[in-house]
């Protein structure tokens, strides 16, 4: 007989899409999940069920054609929450930032920098999530 108790669960891994991925750790990974979705697009593609104090060690988004892979802290396990710092997510975009910034703004990103035409030619913004992660959003401008 079979003890299925201590035997691994495995689930099916989604492709990782893109050649770098971001693992934000947030406090709230499902929530932010949720937000990324409503804020950014996101597709969850995947996340491993919610323990009992409602964390997850591992969810899946796709955002913008790329993987970006999301944890909550787990302090017991030697990994507690550190608040986002020296890092912005940067999207990069084409002629429909308007409407992504938009969509940012409207589900509760808070306005850092204004979209406008920088320094280098680009349409660029800077955003802050109601996780504190940094999100920045560029794309070149239309020719005249």
């Amino acid at each position: 007989m079979n003890d299925t108790s201590t035997q691994a669960t495995t689930y099916p891994a989604p492709k990782v899409l893109g050649g770098l991925v971001a693992y934000l750790q947030v406090d709230g990974a499902l929530k932010a999940a949720d937000f990324y979705a409503k804020a950014f697009g996101a597709e969850l593609v995947f996340n491993y069920p919610a323990d009992e104090q409602g964390r997850t060690m591992h969810v899946h988004l796709y955002v913008n054609g790329s993987s970006l892979m999301l944890a909550d802290a787990y302090p017991e396990h030697g990994h507690p929450h550190q608040e986002a710092q020296g890092y912005t997510m940067q999207l990069i975009l084409g002629d429909d930032i308007d409407a992504w910034w938009k969509r940012a703004v409207d589900a509760g990103c808070e306005v850092v920098v204004p979209l406008d035409v920088m320094f280098w030619g680009d349409r660029w913004g800077q955003l802050k999530d109601p996780f504190g992660v940094a999100w920045a959003m560029n794309a070149p401008v239309k020719p005249a």
